[in-house]
């Protein structure tokens, strides 16, 4: 009895408690307290604050924009994970139609966006826009929570938010502009707009 619980039972006992240590104390406080000090915006959820020091979202995380003096981001399919019933750009459950590009009921949803948007033109007496509807304006993301648009997409919409605001559509789109961040290292991605940026750029134009 003696000889296992000094040959087998104390060394595991040992190693399970330095393992404990080192993983479960060590490394998380170094790791943590590394990004804390480095990567401090990065670390916390990438917050974005208004003029007031509050939280209004973040930078990695879409918003649900329906007024026409906002530009809007692309369609959501996350759900509520409680009742099923679509709640876009809910974080706690990021999802995506995983539907093919010949699937009916995508090419149906597709269909209903398009329209969707043209109508949104209509309503503001606006004529609409000649051409496709940019891709991303009607299609999901993998994720369901995408928080940027392409350029193409947000150019779609000067007309609608420069309308809705009173502002030229010269205003609206050199603000776009300004707001185009390019791709990653200069290679990786494509360039695009972050939507909350953008529309809080908008505001500030007030």
């Amino acid at each position: 009895m003696k000889t296992f619980l000094t040959k087998y039972l104390r060394p595991a006992l040992v190693l399970t408690l330095l393992l404990t240590i080192v993983t479960g104390f060590l490394y998380p406080g170094v790791v943590t307290g590394l990004s804390q000090l480095l990567f401090h915006s990065q670390a916390n959820g990438s917050l974005v604050y208004n003029a007031q020091g509050q939280v209004i979202g973040s930078q990695l995380i879409g918003q649900y924009w329906t007024e026409p003096q906002y530009f809007h981001g692309r369609p959501s399919a996350t759900v509520n994970q409680n009742t099923g019933q679509p709640q876009p750009y809910n974080a706690e459950n990021s999802t995506a139609s995983n539907l093919g590009p010949t699937n009916k009921t995508l090419i149906q949803d597709v269909q209903q966006r398009v329209a969707a948007w043209k109508a949104e033109f209509k309503a503001e007496g606006l004529p609409v826009p000649s051409g496709p509807v940019p891709v991303d304006l009607v299609t999901t993301s993998g994720s369901g929570l995408d928080p940027d648009i392409t350029i193409a997409g947000a150019l779609y919409q000067v007309p609608i938010v420069a309308k809705a605001r009173g502002l030229s559509e010269s205003v609206v789109q050199q603000l776009v502009m300004s707001h185009v961040h390019g791709r990653f290292l200069g290679i990786f991605g494509e360039p695009y707009v972050n939507v909350l940026e953008l529309n809080m750029a908008l505001d500030a134009l007030k």
